[in-house]
């Protein structure tokens, strides 16, 4: 056998703490992200508060003569990103053209795991069967993400569901389902953000994380072989062991632990925020010119910016102790302030891509949204869609029609007869507009209601219109003719 060396020049993505941090900061709101720049400030010297956006842009703008991070995962999108900012600063929307009733919009609710998953779930191109499947397997969910019921457990209560009319479900629907459809759906959800979710063990958690890393992310195989062969070497930190199970060296190890250590054993618990009092918009959408123009809020862009007095002090001939640590510490700020820039490039280029595809929305309000999903937008802007469900998370759009989290302008399609596709937000649009307008003595059924739509052209069953008049809180008919003294919204149980 002919033995030959071979030099292979690329380019390896490493679940580096830099790339951690820029992921981390996608899903951060911007209450969340003030606390995180606040404790940022307090622990790295190199870092300060800027007074107000345009100071913090005009300093930073002076650090371009300071050694450049080499490892930067994405230079070119953070310059374009500046310069968008830079050049369009004249777009930036004073708050003070809001009123303080829409500038800050009392908004209330509460993001917990299983409506995240939901709304991926409803997003998902499956059948009726898989979406009612991955409906139970979602409610059997822990808060930490882990699915501790069994999969007979799961086929009962799908039957149970089925023979009570649960909505989603034909009629002519067979009573039973397999156990690889429960597994098949299981994978649709265990692959939804998350990264994690879903798993039945830890093991099957952090492999699920693992292998949804890229490929060529180095020591990714031997992580992989650690956590499914040698997990109780792992927990018992019998490292000698490892070394010897995996025959790597001490380097190499510290590298698989590092990689090891990206995951999170409890991913559920990542997506809980408790609702807060009020919801400043991230974004700002106007129309100047007869063309929809996105701008981010400079009230929720981070003001925080490299330390000029202290970033003088460092020199860079000088190996001495104290120069080493101030040279750290900028290196670090600098990851920082990158990050921020590439969380807020991504947000405005995703609040762009929405709105340049519901422009019917901006103009003519819900009966007019579009059928969108993540992949529509991950496509047109060639990022990965959990990409796009990170950063539409606990973000703001102020719209001529109210504040609306991005996640909102996601929905799923339903066919009409017409041979055009309706968004399900704008049927639960109509539906609301229809019983709006109702005849208070004589309301409308949602069999009357989908008889109406269906003259539209849309056809949606009774059991839909009854599931979408329940999630806008709204009284069934024979409630509604009760109510004393009904005015336009007394049908709405808010």
């Amino acid at each position: 056998m002919k033995l030959s060396l071979q030099v292979k020049i690329g380019k390896n993505l490493a679940m580096t703490p830099r790339l951690q941090q820029s992921i981390r900061f996608l899903q951060l709101s911007n209450i969340q992200l003030q606390t995180e720049i606040q404790q940022a400030v307090e622990s790295n010297i190199m870092l300060e508060m800027a007074e107000d956006y345009a100071t913090q842009q005009e300093d930073n703008a002076t650090e371009s003569e300071l050694e450049k991070i080499d490892d930067s995962p994405d230079i070119e999108f953070i310059d374009s990103y500046e310069s968008s900012i830079s050049a369009g600063s004249n777009q930036i929307v004073s708050s003070s053209e809001y009123s303080g009733s829409n500038l800050e919009s009392q908004i209330s609710y509460e993001t917990t795991l299983k409506e995240h998953l939901f709304w991926q779930l409803n997003l998902a191109h499956i059948s009726e069967v898989e979406r009612m499947i991955g409906t139970i397997i979602i409610d059997s969910l822990d808060d930490k993400g882990y699915l501790n019921y069994s999969f007979e457990y799961i086929r009962s209560s799908f039957q149970d569901n089925l023979s009570k009319g649960v909505v989603g479900i034909s009629e002519n629907q067979e009573t039973d389902i397999t156990l690889d459809e429960i597994e098949s759906v299981l994978r649709i959800i265990q692959a939804m953000d998350p990264s994690g979710v879903g798993a039945r063990d830890i093991q099957e958690c952090l492999l699920l994380q693992l292998r949804q890393l890229d490929v060529e992310t180095p020591a990714l195989d031997l992580a992989i072989k650690l956590v499914s062969e040698h997990l109780g070497l792992l927990v018992k930190k019998d490292f000698d062991q490892i070394i010897k199970q995996l025959k790597i060296s001490q380097e190499k190890l510290q590298q698989v632990l590092h990689l090891v250590q990206s995951t999170n054993p409890h991913p559920g618990e990542q997506i809980y925020e408790a609702p807060p009092e009020y919801i400043a918009p991230d974004v700002y959408v106007q129309k100047v010119n007869g063309k929809w123009r996105v701008s981010l809020n400079p009230d929720s862009l981070p003001n925080v910016m490299l330390n000029t007095n202290y970033t003088k002090m460092v020199r860079r001939a000088d190996n001495s102790a104290n120069n080493a640590l101030l040279k750290n510490h900028l290196q670090e700020a600098k990851w920082f302030i990158k990050s921020l820039h590439e969380r807020n490039a991504t947000l405005l280029r995703v609040s762009g891509c929405i709105v340049e595809r519901q422009q019917n929305f901006m103009e003519y309000g819900a009966e007019a949204m579009k059928p969108m999903v993540l992949h529509d937008v991950a496509d047109a802007l060639g990022l990965h869609e959990s990409t796009i469900s990170r950063i539409t998370q606990r973000k703001y759009m102020h719209t001529s029609y109210g504040v609306f989290e991005l996640k909102y302008f996601f929905s799923s399609q339903i066919n009409t007869s017409y041979g055009s596709e309706k968004s399900s937000i704008a049927i639960r649009a109509l539906i609301k507009k229809m019983i709006s307008e109702e005849v208070p003595t004589d309301p409308l059924s949602d069999n009357k209601i989908s008889a109406l739509l269906l003259k539209q052209g849309i056809k949606v069953a009774r059991r839909t219109v009854t599931k979408y008049r329940k999630l806008m809180g709204i009284f069934p008919s024979n409630a509604r003719n009760r109510l004393p003294n009904r005015g336009k919204n007394r049908a709405f149980n808010i």
